[in-house]
């Protein structure tokens, strides 16, 4: 965290203050870390809540469409045709990745440290 605050501080504008602020001091300490673990775990829960109110509008008033159909019967259902494809895409890529761990588990090991 030191390096990208100290890369914003290169710029045009002197962020002195701002850096001292979100440091709590001169340099990293613990309330820089506690600042940047309570960010990481609010900004899930904010990202999520903004997701679910997007869609709740969304659907509350609904969409406009590039085809122009108004009619219910001339539209896709989601549920049936969209539901089920993208379950078969997720389980192709589930099947891919469980194929390559059960064939070659130690294909993403560091090679550094790697014994036999």
């Amino acid at each position: 965290s030191t390096n990208i605050i100290l890369s914003s501080n290169s710029n045009y504008f002197n962020f002195s203050k701002i850096i001292l602020w979100i440091w709590g001091g001169f340099s990293v300490n613990n309330p820089t870390l506690n600042r940047f673990y309570s960010l990481h775990f609010i900004m899930p829960i904010i990202i999520l809540m903004m997701i679910i109110m997007h869609l709740y509008f969304l659907h509350n008033k609904g969409s406009n469409n590039p085809t122009g159909l108004n009619s219910n019967y001339m539209k896709i259902p989601f549920h049936l045709y969209f539901t089920f494809k993208d379950l078969i895409g997720f389980l192709l890529i589930l099947f891919m990745i469980l194929f390559i761990i059960c064939q070659n588990p130690n294909m993403f090991n560091d090679p550094d440290n790697f014994k036999m």
